[in-house]
């Protein structure tokens, strides 16, 4: 079997707000062989600019576009594709986009073994730790502390057992940001967990601040108060505080992980498949976190492609333990442009049993959201 093309969608959702919502427009990847299985992959990041990664020409050893690296590759050989990728691209591709790109290729090309082996890409990776996992409702704060509250009511009613809020109005005022993380533990109640993703909006002696002011609501976790190369400043929060700090969704490849770890000293690792590097890199960063005795989690805010990859990752790791499960129910891409069947049930999402992802794109979905690079 051999690689014969990598076809890139560019998704947009008839409106987009200015919030911090990844789900709003998308970067799909699909991966074709010449023994007709094609492959299914997604990239959070600049659509446009990951869609040029990925379709460059190649321009010479040490910088070229993915697609022209791949082509002809069998699409088994995904570890050795992968260093392909980077090292081929190394002088425009060590970190972010160029990474962000491989992670599209790699998960279509761990679709595309599970469809033509008959298994499951949790099975593939040599999982089965979970045949279901915990899920966190995961949302924005309200534009209000009462907007905030009924959403935690609203969450936890469905039945979810740990709920997420996070970015919105947070960091513009200290005594907002105590009202609106007050309105979430009441929303959320006495026994479900509660995490506050802050969205990068402090700087080191502000989040340590607001980590002693928030622990009377025992946050489960404090996420990602500060820039991501502010190394000591993770460091000297995490020392502050009886709250887990956690961080990661920036991060691209295994090298900048190593210096949230052991630098920054965070608690709880999230890992993004759609940017990371796909499978191949995530299952290295799984490996190293446990190493630490460090818990892994997902990122993902997205799509179901998103939320797949990141139930096979989890079901295939021993220092997994919750599902990031996004819950905003006006992101229209999110629920239109695939197929599958992954729901809450009971505060848990069963893991697929499907070959490959278990994910299936809906034409008419392209048809609609697909925009053309120059139209935008």
């Amino acid at each position: 079997m051999k690689i014969t093309d990598v076809k890139t969608y560019y998704l947009r959702s008839d409106v987009v707000r200015d919030r911090a919502d990844s789900g709003q427009d998308a970067l799909i990847v699909v991966v074709e062989t010449d023994a007709g299985i094609s492959g299914l992959g997604e990239v959070d990041s600049a659509p446009l600019a990951v869609k040029g990664a990925i379709e460059a020409p190649y321009s010479h050893a040490v910088t070229a576009g993915l697609r022209a690296l791949v082509i002809g590759e069998d699409p088994f050989e995904t570890e050795k594709i992968w260093h392909k990728m980077y090292r081929q691209n190394i002088y425009s591709g060590r970190r972010g986009i160029a990474i962000h790109a491989m992670s599209g290729i790699d998960m279509a090309l761990w679709d595309i073994k599970g469809k033509a082996l008959d298994m499951p890409v949790w099975k593939l990776l040599g999982g089965g730790f979970h045949s279901k996992i915990r899920a966190y409702a995961s949302t924005l704060f309200g534009d209000s502390p009462a907007e905030t509250r009924e959403r935690g009511k609203r969450f936890v009613g469905q039945g979810f057992s740990a709920v997420k809020f996070g970015w919105g109005p947070l960091g513009q005022d200290e005594k907002l940001d105590l009202a609106l993380v007050r309105a979430a533990r009441e929303g959320a109640g006495e026994h479900a967990d509660l995490m506050i993703d802050a969205g990068l909006c402090y700087d080191t002696r502000t989040a340590i601040q607001r980590a002693r002011q928030f622990e009377e609501f025992r946050p489960y976790w404090f996420e990602e108060p500060l820039l991501p190369d502010n190394y000591e400043g993770y460091r000297r929060l995490s020392e502050s505080t009886s709250m887990r700090i956690a961080a990661g969704e920036e991060e691209s490849n295994r090298l900048s992980y190593l210096d949230l770890m052991d630098r920054g000293n965070i608690d709880v690792v999230q890992v993004d498949l759609t940017r990371c590097g796909g499978f191949t890199e995530a299952m290295k960063i799984a490996s190293l976190a446990h190493d630490r005795a460090l818990p892994v989690v997902n990122h993902g805010f997205t799509t179901y492609i998103n939320i797949a990859s990141a139930l096979h990752f989890l079901a295939s790791i021993p220092n997994s333990f919750i599902l990031e499960y996004v819950v905003e129910e006006d992101t229209v891409l999110r629920n239109e442009i695939t197929t599958q069947d992954i729901a809450m049930v009971d505060g848990f999402v069963a893991v697929p049993d499907s070959p490959g992802l278990g994910v299936t794109l809906r034409e008419d979905a392209l048809e609609r959201y697909g925009v053309k690079a120059q139209s935008r």
